[in-house]
C-alpha cells in the first residue's frame, strides 16, 4: 500500500453492517472476490483506497488514529474509508474477501 498522510485526517470512518444479508453479499459479488488470511496479532494500518471487507471467520478491532475502537467478526460487512490509519488487533485468526476501491 501506498504511504498515507494521516496527520490532520478527521473525516474517515469505519462502517460495519452486522450481520450482512445473503442478498447484500450476493448483490456485491463478494464471495468472488479475494481471500486474505491473518493470525492472531496486533499491527498498524493505512487506507490509501476504500476497502470494503466481508469476514468469513475470525474477530477483530480496529482503532482509527485518535479515534474509538469498533469490534467486528465473521458475517460482517465492513467498509474502510481512503485515509483512515488504525491498529488492527485480530483477536481470533481471520479469513476474509476484500475489494479495494
Amino acid at each position: 500500500m501506498m504511504k498515507v498522510d494521516c496527520s490532520g485526517v478527521g473525516s474517515v470512518a469505519i462502517n460495519v453492517i452486522s450481520p450482512c444479508s445473503e442478498s447484500v453479499i450476493v448483490a456485491l459479488g463478494a464471495r468472488d472476490w479475494p481471500i486474505w488470511a491473518c493470525e492472531v496479532s496486533t499491527f498498524p494500518w493505512q487506507y490509501d483506497q476504500r476497502e470494503t471487507c466481508l469476514l468469513l471467520e475470525g474477530e477483530v478491532t480496529v482503532t482509527p488514529d485518535g479515534g474509538e475502537p469498533v469490534r467486528f467478526g465473521a458475517g460482517d460487512l465492513v467498509e474502510f474509508s481512503a485515509g483512515l490509519c488504525c491498529t488492527w488487533d485480530v483477536t481470533k485468526p481471520v479469513r476474509k474477501h476484500y475489494r479495494f476501491g
